[in-house]
This record gives structure tokens, C-alpha cells and sequence, in this order.
């Protein structure tokens, strides 16, 4: 093999070799809304070594209401994807969130997922 085409085959192995993404879905208790607050400069933190380490696609959360600032109304969960190893290791991440130990989501659900665009 040439040795531009073998170093063409290695790129795309080690593209192949890429963790999978993996979406974080948090449904959030309802009056969770004092916990969250007490707890978002921690989770933040979390939020910016995942995007340091190249990892973080997306993160925010769902206002209650059709609002940028839902104010006193709140959220109704969060949606975080990201590259992870496994989905059992995308699920032990989650569950390490400072929200979770706070008691802001009722549920968190983690799910594979493919980025089209």
C-alpha cells in the first residue's frame, strides 16, 4: 500500500473508533425549581470539563413556559448529548449530576443517538 493511502486508512479507523453520542434525557419534578438553582453552579462545572474534554454537542434545559427566562414557572427538564464510551457509561455520568443528588428529576433516561446534521 502507498504510503499516502495508508495513512488515509488510518484516519479513518481512528474515526471509527470515535465514542458513540448519547442523549440525557432529565424530566424534572415538579417544584424543583429552588433545588435546581442551589445546584446549577456545580452541574455547570460538570457541563464545561465534558465540553474542555472535546465531549459536549448540546446541553440546556426545557422552560415550562414558550420563554427564553421561564421565571417562577421553570423547567421541565434538561436535554444534555454527548460522546461517551458506553451508554452504561453515559448512564453512571448522569446519575453522578449534582441535579440528580438534588432530587430535580423525577426521571433521566439515556439513549443512543445519531447525529444526522
Amino acid at each position: 500500500m502507498r504510503a499516502p493511502l495508508r495513512g488515509l486508512v488510518s484516519v479513518f479507523r481512528r474515526l471509527g473508533d470515535a465514542d458513540m453520542l448519547y442523549a440525557i434525557i432529565c424530566e424534572e419534578l415538579p417544584g424543583a425549581l429552588p433545588r435546581r438553582l442551589e445546584a446549577r453552579p456545580a452541574h455547570l462545572e460538570r457541563l464545561k470539563a465534558l465540553q474542555a474534554e472535546g465531549r459536549l454537542i448540546l446541553s440546556g434545559p426545557h422552560p415550562a413556559i414558550d420563554a427564553e427566562d421561564p421565571g417562577p414557572a421553570g423547567f421541565t427538564g434538561s436535554l444534555i448529548v454527548a460522546e461517551f464510551a458506553s451508554q452504561d457509561a453515559a448512564a453512571a455520568w448522569a446519575a453522578e449530576d449534582p441535579y440528580c443528588a438534588a432530587g430535580v428529576f423525577a426521571r433521566v433516561t439515556v439513549k443512543p443517538f445519531k447525529r444526522v446534521f
